[in-house]
């Protein structure tokens, strides 16, 4: 079972290396996507930083050209204007932009756990 998570997690597709992140064997398989998630906010798997200017300003311009959703990120954040760059607002855009497309894989992430749960079931009732 350990092995079938593993690859599970390891395929999912994600910026994020979920199994840096998530100890396997402490996932409640009941809370399945909170839980992983529970583990990757715990170990700053989502924070994503955006290196070198011209990274950054490349980015940026992919992803918020007018810069209004990095520049929001960063006043909920408490920045003020002389302590940002365009490194810190591509890398708060890009660690908020990769926080969102895994919670687009709460269904699947659950989906795996209820029928690895049900597999279980199964086998137990064999015995």
């Amino acid at each position: 079972m350990k092995t079938k998570i593993e690859n599970f997690l390891r395929e999912l597709d994600t910026e994020i290396d979920v199994l840096n992140f998530v100890d396997i064997d402490n996932i409640d398989h009941d809370n399945a996507f909170e839980s992983i998630v529970d583990m990757i906010n715990d170990n700053n798997g989502f924070d994503i930083e955006v290196f070198y200017y011209s990274n950054a300003i490349d980015y940026l311009s992919e992803n918020d050209p007018s810069l209004r959703e990095s520049l929001s990120l960063a006043h909920k954040m408490g920045y003020t204007a002389d302590n940002l760059s365009s490194e810190i607002l591509a890398s708060l855009l890009k660690t908020e932009n990769v926080k969102n497309e895994f919670y687009e894989l709460e269904d699947e992430i659950n989906n795996f756990f209820e029928e690895l749960e049900e597999e279980e079931e199964e086998e137990e009732e064999e015995e």
